[in-house]
């Protein structure tokens, strides 16, 4: 499963759109291939010369200097999006103005005029979840670009890494914007065609999808209204979602057993915690960034700053799932990260409010970064 972000999906959506009303294996083995044309390091970064070193080597000197040797820890490198070499198409789902493109299938129009929130794959299908009055609905859309299913009350889309399977929630809202209690959790299989199965959860609030992961939907949600959350697990089929009392504040849950949660959370300040699921044992704990999502493989975590606030936020991170250590930093303004892969971390990036946007392409590993779409105005949006 290709995690948006987790809970910081909550966090963000309202910003993300008001942007948008205003305006496999190959993709593992090939990746951007310069860290130093596309963007405007920190610290000493790779030569164009070794694309894929993420620590220069330092040339063989009677008397080292400072300059000569390469800095300790990881590379943390500042994304000029003016700067970045032109890469592959993202190879999942994603929006260009009311054009869902990547992953399998062909384009796909969204239908009407609608304001669309989010948009996913599922088999050679779309899917797209669109304002409607003072709600949203989920439209299933075919190959032919004709709707086939509205699913009212849809407010998010997760899917499974291999694309074939989704689930998502409902949710009501009253006539004044205002949340209801309950949420409706869905599943379904074989590419949009599938019998589409569900469970009602009552009394619970800011209902949260956080994954399709092992034949299991993953979501977040309280009690009340204003309280904590913890995570449930629903196997689709089943009559009722599993209440994990020992994972509270989930942000993302990895395929390997594993969830971010927010531990800590104060005004200028938050610590997250990896904890084991279901028992919650804690792994390792950072109060440097938020556990925002992870790899399909769930070998690294992807982390946001660990306060957030305003527009976008001003670093992405990856880190080691192992031992919570930085694997690489951007800074620059971002509205979304997605894994595309194992390897390889898609990032909605600009400058600010109404400036030119683009999904860039980041490589694990190196750091190295690409433009996987034309740097334009217009909606933009990264899917699942």
């Amino acid at each position: 499963m290709r995690v948006q972000n987790g809970r910081l999906v909550a966090l963000v959506a309202a910003v993300a759109v008001a942007a948008i009303a205003g305006g496999g294996a190959l993709a593992y083995r090939q990746g951007p291939e310069t860290a130093a044309a596309e963007a405007a390091p920190l610290s000493t970064s790779p030569s164009p010369s070794s694309p894929t070193t993420a620590k220069p080597t330092p040339m063989p000197s009677k008397t080292p200097t400072p300059s000569s040797t390469p800095p300790a820890g990881p590379l943390k490198t500042k994304i000029v999006l003016s700067k970045l070499p032109t890469g592959r198409a993202p190879q999942i789902a994603y929006l260009t103005g009311r054009t869902i493109r990547g992953g399998a299938g062909g384009d796909v129009t969204v239908p009407g005029s609608a304001d669309i929130q989010e948009v996913a794959r599922l088999g050679s299908s779309a899917l797209a979840v669109v304002t409607k009055g003072y709600g949203t609905e989920m439209l299933t859309i075919n190959t032919d670009g004709k709707i086939t299913a509205r699913t009212p009350d849809i407010t998010q889309i997760v899917t499974t890494d291999d694309g074939v399977g989704a689930a998502y929630v409902g949710s009501r809202l009253k006539d004044t914007g205002e949340s209801m209690a309950g949420a409706t959790i869905y599943a379904q299989q074989d590419q949009g065609r599938g019998t589409v199965q569900k469970v009602t959860v009552p009394d619970v609030w800011n209902t949260s999808l956080l994954g399709y992961l092992n034949g299991k939907v993953y979501f977040d949600a309280g009690t009340t209204e204003d309280g904590s959350t913890n995570l449930y697990e629903w196997t689709p089929g089943e009559s009722k979602a599993t209440l994990i009392k020992a994972v509270p504040k989930a942000m993302a849950v990895s395929s390997v057993g594993t969830a971010g949660s927010l531990t800590t959370l104060a005004d200028q300040n938050s610590c997250s915690s990896l904890l084991t699921v279901p028992a919650g044992k804690r792994l390792w704990r950072t109060c440097d960034y938020q556990i925002v999502g992870f790899t399909p493989d769930g070998a690294t975590a992807i982390a946001g700053p660990m306060y957030q606030d305003g527009y976008g936020n001003g670093i992405a991170a990856v880190l080691d799932a192992k031992k919570g250590t930085l694997l690489h930093e951007w800074s620059g303004v971002f509205r979304q990260w997605v894994p595309e892969d194992d390897q390889h971390l898609l990032l909605l990036a600009d400058t600010g409010e109404e400036t030119p946007a683009s999904i860039i392409r980041c490589t694990v590993s190196t750091g190295a970064c690409e433009l996987a779409t034309p740097l334009a105005k217009g909606a933009l949006l990264i899917g699942d």
